[in-house]
């Protein structure tokens, strides 16, 4: 499938500020899932835009605007070629306590998805479900796809019942919140099951954008999309598999991957500082359009 996603951002100030300093993490990943064909970042106002990689290999864009602003705007435009995948039946049907023997000959290599972070902390409720849904006869594959299944099942989406900052134990306790919060309960669990686990944030096309397409009613599409996130669990063998808790389902060619990290705070699309006021209102838009033609560059 390919996708053009065109992502808006924002921020509008109480008064005027006097400097900001930003920086983004909303370049699509070219991986063996999916290939970044075209792209394009934009400021208003205006500014020098610094390009590096951060350590997890996410692309950050950082810039400065240096004089007063009464607000900013970011805008990303990328073109996206996704496909689907899937890893090998044999890393899924290994057993939990195979899985773990695996891992902990890689522990180095994998120690930061292995280990509590700043925003996914360990507690006694996690450990508890850790130990239910991956006993050590179990195979790695279904547990994990039953983890998925029971957050879907047994959590409430509701937009604007939690924080950027809610605690993983504050979402657990109430099973309610949005897809962050269930993507860091899942790796929650993983992590205390001594299994590898990553957050990411990305888009997904959603049923109605997908009908809209096939109806062709393109303008349906407008503001259909937002930015989504999901989990991924390292297999044995080198793979990352992909789950989506907040849709029961494995991520696959609606899911668009952007940036990875041990939780939210190392993948957040956007962040700054600034100074002289406050942000009055802060505003996220996104498209996402499926191509049905090759095209020319430029309750989640």
């Amino acid at each position: 499938m390919r996708f053009r996603i065109n992502h808006r951002t924002i921020y509008r100030y109480a008064g005027e500020a006097s400097e900001s300093f930003m920086e983004a993490r909303l370049t699509p990943v070219t991986d063996g899932r999916q290939r970044l064909l075209a792209r394009e970042f934009k400021t208003r106002p205006g500014g020098r835009v610094h390009g590096y990689t951060d350590y997890f290999g996410n692309a950050v864009e950082s810039f400065a605007v240096a004089h007063r602003h009464g607000e900013l705007v970011l805008e990303s435009f990328a073109e996206v070629e996704t496909q689907a995948w899937a890893p090998p039946q044999a890393a899924l049907d290994i057993s939990v306590s195979e899985a773990r023997q695996i891992y902990r000959s890689e522990r180095l290599g994998l120690f930061e998805f292995l280990m509590p972070s700043p925003a996914i902390p360990m507690s006694a409720p996690v450990h508890r479900l850790a130990n239910q849904f991956f006993k050590p006869e179990f195979a790695l594959g279904d547990s994990v796809l039953r983890l998925n299944r029971w957050i879907k099942s047994e959590f409430i989406y509701a937009t604007g019942s939690t924080r950027i900052d809610t605690p993983v134990a504050e979402a657990l306790a109430r099973k309610t919140g949005v897809c962050q919060d269930f993507a860091q309960v899942m790796i929650a669990v993983l992590r205390s099951a001594e299994l590898p686990a990553r957050y990411v944030t990305g888009y997904i096309e959603t049923d109605a954008q997908r009908t809209a397409v096939e109806l062709n009613r393109p303008a349906a599409l407008v503001g259909a999309a937002e930015s989504h996130a999901w989990v991924e669990v390292h297999l044995p063998g080198g793979f990352w598999w992909p789950l989506d808790p907040t849709n029961d389902c494995v991520a696959g060619e609606r899911h668009v991957k952007v940036s990875i990290g041990r939780d939210y705070l190392d993948a957040t699309p956007t962040r700054g500082v600034f100074k002289g006021t406050r942000t009055e209102r802060l505003e996220v838009a996104v498209t996402m359009l499926r191509q049905t033609e090759p095209s020319v560059a430029v309750k989640i």
